[in-house]
């Protein structure tokens, strides 16, 4: 499960961006849902998606697993300055993925 995130590389300070993330994650946990190569009683619903840009929590979501398989998120952010985001996604049994991105201002 590799998760992607679309950002711009530099912003210019008071600057919205538009930030997108995409994980492939099957989102089922019944038997014989599993994606391939993955045992289905080790795969859970993903439950949260949390950004956080220089240490500081700027979007959380809880997500349900009547959501479809491989979760778009998309959302906006105004750029403060240059810093450093982290985005994780966590399923309910603590299994996470996490992505960093730094982001330079002009």
């Amino acid at each position: 499960m590799t998760p992607r995130i679309d950002i711009p590389e530099t912003a210019k300070v008071g600057e919205i961006i538009e930030i997108k993330t995409l994980i492939r994650h099957s989102m089922l946990s019944e038997p014989g849902s599993g994606e391939a190569g993955t045992d289905a009683q080790d795969l859970t619903p993903l439950k949260w998606f949390v950004a956080k840009f220089n240490n500081e929590e700027i979007f959380r979501t809880e997500l349900t697993a009547s959501l479809s398989a491989n979760p778009y998120i998309s959302f906006f952010f105004k750029v403060p300055g240059p810093g450093d985001f982290l985005f994780l996604w966590a399923e309910e049994s603590g299994r996470a993925w996490t992505r960093k991105h730094k982001l330079a201002t002009q």
